[in-house]
């Protein structure tokens, strides 16, 4: 392995990350937020250094079956948190004094695994979507929408398009009955950035769109799982900009940061 290679993963994931811990330390936040983000950047780090993919058809069959389930935990497991509707609403899967946001932690390895495979592609996402329905989970259904949109542009399968609305219609569904109060450093990041800073916020969405740019161009991957997991990253960070849900990677929590390094270290890196 030449770690050059994976270099461009680790600042995918770094660069926002880091940021978001930077501004945390500068506006004030628990200690415990700087302390969770900074630990799972090391860990999803290691494993995009290390990390090795499933090689067979029937390990990555497993894996999205695997991850599918964990999206489905917190219907089972999770508290209900009422939503501003009244709803209850349940996407934590929880971990001693952790909480993890299933769909953050789940859906960017499947992303992967959906391109990898394209006639497994439209079950994956489907299937997906219909877990981020039933919690109900916005951010997640206009993530996997977004996804799909990524997909289609690489494919140009007409299947994945229809995936794409299917999914934004189901997502406006969700955006109705799943909105929570927003939580300090964990949603509207860029926007409470702004208020002491304007300076401060741009920096923090230009961290993220490194990120993304940085998915979507350059690490080793082939065109249809950077298009599909570059998608994913875009559709987290658009709703989270326009509504109360988790900013990924530069927010406070532990499952974006290890579901995006998951995805990133997924693949052998093929030698020179």
């Amino acid at each position: 392995m030449v770690i050059r290679d994976r270099l461009p993963a680790l600042l995918a994931l770094a660069i926002p990350v880091a940021s978001g811990v930077v501004w945390m330390a500068l506006a004030g936040a628990p200690g415990s937020y700087i302390l969770v983000n900074g630990a799972s950047l090391a860990l999803a780090c290691l494993w995009i250094l290390v990390g090795r993919g499933p090689h067979t058809a029937t390990s990555r069959h497993m894996l999205a079956i695997a991850l599918l389930l964990v999206m489905l935990t917190p219907l089972a497991v999770s508290p209900a948190m009422p939503s501003v509707t009244g709803d209850a609403v349940k996407r934590w899967f929880p971990l001693g004094a952790l909480s993890l946001h299933t769909g953050m932690l789940a859906t960017p390895a499947l992303c992967v695994l959906a391109a990898r495979n394209r006639a497994l592609a439209v079950p994956i996402l489907l299937a997906a979507l219909g877990a981020a329905f039933l919690q109900p989970d916005a951010a997640t259904g206009f993530a996997l929408c977004a996804a799909a949109v990524g997909l289609y542009n690489a494919t140009k399968d007409w299947k994945l398009g229809a995936v794409a609305a299917a999914g934004f219609l189901a997502s406006i569904n969700m955006a109705l009955r799943g909105e929570l109060p927003p939580q300090p450093f964990v949603e509207r990041v860029v926007v409470d950035a702004a208020h002491p800073s304007v300076f401060l916020a741009a920096a923090l969405a230009l961290a993220l769109l490194a990120s993304f740019v940085l998915i979507l161009k350059a690490i080793p991957f082939d065109r249809s799982k950077r298009f599909a997991l570059a998608g994913l990253l875009f559709g987290f960070a658009m709703t989270a900009l326009m509504t109360s849900y988790p900013t990924p990677l530069i927010g406070y929590g532990a499952a974006p940061i290890l579901g995006f390094g998951l995805a990133l270290g997924l693949h052998r890196i093929p030698k020179r």
